[in-house]
């Protein structure tokens, strides 16, 4: 009888030992194959279905998670991330055919790894910036980083263009667009103790535009006027004539003309009662 060339009971090979993360990596696509089967037999929008769904997107949440925490320096609340590549997730589960022969994980990352950089392209930015130059920012930021670590120092403007063969107008523009990500506060300290904020910089308070609101409020009054009265307040008002020299204007009596200018008055009064 020759000798069994099994190993051991007490030995077991490296290839079969499993980590509990790689355990649970199996388990989770064992299920999802297991609900995706389900899935496809149900009628969209029956409760089956939205049970069905929902226990997808939750078994497939640690797949949000780890795309999420590839954006972790982007100093966003984490919550915030993960829950706009759970909308990313959800996508990727209504177009999923499992038919195709291709394992979820790889379909779905990239809908929500693109549904987080959309998130950041478009709301986190104080100030948007054309797509075109925030691509071209992060070339020029990986080429700052790897030329820093090359000379141990900060490149030049000169030397970052260089190397990514564009001019430094535009390394520059690339540079501000990526200030977009923050923004100063008006209020915040400048530069070197006893500095004023920038608010305190922007200018005063002119006296004159409280006059600015006044005019055209009468401008919007006197144009709900007769065109006589309209005339006669302009001619007592912006050209100084006195009630005799518009009597004379007119070819009215002085009594007459102090009459209208009352009456002018009574409806302005109601007419901005109204308005306010």
């Amino acid at each position: 009888m020759s000798a069994s060339t099994a190993p051991p009971h007490d030995e077991v090979s490296p290839d079969t030992v499993q980590t509990p993360a790689k355990r649970r990596g199996a388990d989770t696509r064992a299920l999802t194959q297991v609900l995706f089967g389900q899935l496809k037999d149900l009628e969209p929008g029956t409760p089956e279905h939205t049970r069905v769904r929902a226990a997808l997107i939750e078994a497939n949440l640690p797949l949000v998670r780890y795309a999420a925490a590839r954006f972790r320096s982007r100093n966003e609340p984490m919550e915030d991330v993960v829950q706009v590549g759970t909308i990313g997730l959800i996508n990727a589960i209504d177009r999923f055919d499992p038919e195709r022969g291709v394992q979820f994980p790889t379909f779905a990352m990239p809908t929500v790894v693109g549904e987080i950089k959309r998130y950041f392209r478009d709301n986190v930015r104080t100030v948007h910036v054309p797509r075109r130059l925030h691509e071209l920012w992060v070339q020029v930021s990986g080429a700052t980083e790897d030329l820093t670590t090359a000379f141990g120092r900060s490149p030049t403007t000169a030397e970052i263009a260089e190397r990514l063969r564009i001019t430094e107008e535009e390394v520059l523009s690339c540079i501000e667009a990526g200030r977009s990500y923050h923004a100063t506060s008006l209020e915040a300290a400048q530069e070197g103790d006893g500095m004023p904020g920038l608010l305190d910089r922007l200018g005063y308070e002119d006296p004159a535009l409280d006059g600015v609101e006044h005019r055209d409020l009468v401008r919007h009054l006197l144009v709900q006027l007769p065109e006589r009265e309209q005339r006669i307040l302009l001619l007592r008002y912006y050209s100084n004539l006195t009630q005799s020299q518009i009597s004379a204007e007119l070819g009215v009596s002085q009594m007459h003309v102090s009459r209208l200018l009352a009456r002018s008055f009574q409806r302005l009064r109601s007419a901005n009662r109204i308005d306010a």
